[in-house]
């Protein structure tokens, strides 16, 4: 049987008829448990629940935690108030509701006050702890995931400090390829692994909002990240063993290897989807031979001769500081400006001139501030730098290429570690699975990811494609902004917190009176919640 079919019958349906059994053993007509939302309904009138939760159960997101709740209420109904009673219907609905609705040994109990039973503290305080940290779990892997950008690769539009909410329900939550793991921990603690490498499944996507577009911002697992130097785990393993040879690395790190979803994650724009042709001319990206959309925050290293000294308030007026990138001889300095920041300097009086940086195609590339001085492919036959790049076609699921000795650099990667084929050279003809050939038909879709900081980002112009299994979700909005190199009342970024992220920046959000009107709707929830159980019986009855 085909593995989506059983993860559907197990998730879906299987509930299903548990709750189908338990409304008749409620007095309800078992049908009602297959109509959506107004199954919901009578579930909460089972469970003893005001009408209004259902508006909690259309809520992204919260939804989750109700529904959970619902479910321990459930198993109270029918008298299985424990702790492991509880964690089986959070965790196995699709064994714990058939459990309760076909067996015919349980049978629902009244659901009045002197039932509940009298928790200790220990008891109270690791019930909301557990359920705490199945709610976030699962909050953290289907829904939405924090996430804090740590480098100046994607400025202006994300800064270094920036603390987002990543949706992973706008391309579809990925089921976790490695399941046992500590929970909150990403590969590392205290120096060990968080998970256990042996219990691996394999890739699977629900449904989504929708599919990566270009010019997305996305978070994706770094496609280089399967082996990883400990020495230096900022830096990929592939680009050290370029730079400094494989045996030396070996000689003076520790080397890790990581699955998918342990890979480091990073964020980028995605400017190309599966499918597309991309080339960079003179700094410029072009998609389809077509000039691709520039975000208006995006920036490059400009060159800059001033007369005299350069004025720091001036340079605020910019967020700019001295602290310059390197630059050409006969320059004094060098930033990486928008294109606002650029007109807006060249009218400073003491700038002489504002050069902007750039190699001609073919031109070599001098390592500078750890960037690599080669770019993907990785091989002279491509005499590409990160101003000028390809012409390179993204690979789309389905799309056959041909394979020749010169080309194969390109696809090398995708054809034996993404796709896990086994790939040889023999006397100048190539061999997959054993099987000699002159083309190859991609299985999957990958995408082009780059920084806006477009002279300041090791991105896809240096590790090539990225897989659709590596993909974990979509940048949606900052919810704070901490400046890294700044103390005091200036570390708050005031003017980022609480602000979606689009296509060119940034706008500030209409969320905060939702989120205001929903402490107030749980507020008002508890505090029936306590007054009733604070309650005695008997004036509960009248």
């Amino acid at each position: 049987m085909n593995l989506y079919l059983i993860i559907f019958l197990f998730t879906v349906l299987i509930p299903f008829a548990g709750l189908y059994k338990i409304f008749e053993k409620a007095g309800y007509k078992g049908w009602m448990a297959l109509v959506p939302i107004y199954n919901y309904t009578i579930w909460l009138r089972i469970i003893n629940k005001p009408k209004w939760w259902i508006v909690l159960l259309i809520i992204p997101f919260i939804n989750w935690i109700v529904l959970l709740l619902m479910r321990a209420e459930l198993a109270n109904r029918f008298d299985k108030t424990s702790f492991a009673h509880h964690l089986a219907a959070w965790l196995l609905p699709f064994l714990y509701l058939p459990y309760l609705g076909f067996n015919p040994k349980l049978k629902l109990v009244d659901f009045t006050d002197k039932d509940r039973i009298n928790r200790g503290t220990i008891r109270e305080w690791a019930d909301a702890i557990v359920f705490a940290v199945i709610a976030a779990t699962i909050i953290r892997t289907f829904l939405i995931e924090a996430f804090t950008i740590p480098s100046s690769s994607m400025e202006r539009t994300l800064l270094n400090g920036d603390y987002l909410f990543v949706s992973k329900l706008s391309y579809g939550p990925r089921i976790p390829m490695t399941p046992l793991s500590i929970p909150f921990v990403h590969s590392s603690i205290f120096g060990h692994k968080s998970y256990v490498e042996s219990a691996q499944l394999p890739y699977y996507r629900f449904l989504g909002f929708g599919k990566v577009q270009r010019n997305d911002v996305v978070v994706f697992n770094f496609p280089e990240g399967d082996t990883v130097a400990l020495m230096n785990t900022n830096t990929s393993y592939y680009g050290l063993c370029r730079m400094y040879g494989r045996e030396t690395i070996w000689h003076n790190s520790e080397i890790a290897y990581r699955p998918i979803d342990k890979e480091d994650n990073y964020i980028k724009r995605c400017v190309a989807i599966a499918g597309d042709t991309l080339k960079v001319v003179d700094r410029k990206l072009m998609i389809n031979g077509k000039e691709a959309f520039l975000a208006n925050t995006a920036q490059f290293n400009y060159d800059i001769k001033i007369d005299g000294a350069i004025n720091p308030k001036r340079l605020q007026e910019l967020n700019l500081n001295e602290q310059a990138q390197v630059s050409k001889e006969g320059y004094q300095f060098a930033f990486p400006l928008t294109q606002y920041n650029f007109e807006k300097l060249k009218t400073f009086t003491n700038i002489k001139e504002v050069a902007p940086q750039q190699y001609g195609a073919g031109e070599y590339l001098p390592q500078i501030a750890g960037m690599p001085d080669d770019v993907f492919p990785h091989t002279p036959k491509f005499q590409w730098n990160r101003d000028n790049y390809g012409p390179i076609i993204i690979p789309k699921k389905g799309m056959t290429v041909k394979l020749t000795i010169d080309s194969l650099p390109l696809y090398e990667r995708v054809i034996s570690l993404y796709e896990h084929n086994k790939l040889e050279v023999k006397d100048g003809k190539i061999f997959i699975n054993g099987q000699q050939t002159d083309s190859y038909n991609f299985k999957m879709d990958y995408y082009w990811m780059m920084g806006d900081n477009r002279h300041n980002s090791l991105d896809s112009r240096y590790w090539g494609y990225v897989p659709d299994d590596h993909i974990v979700g979509k940048g949606v909005f900052i919810w704070m902004s901490l400046d890294p190199f700044t103390t005091g009342t200036k570390k708050f970024r005031w003017d980022r917190a609480f602000t979606f992220i689009h296509t060119e920046g940034l706008s500030r959000s209409y969320f905060i009176p939702f989120l205001v009107f929903l402490g107030l709707l749980f507020g008002f929830s508890y505090y029936r919640e306590r007054k009733r159980m604070n309650t005695p019986p008997s004036q509960n009855k009248k």
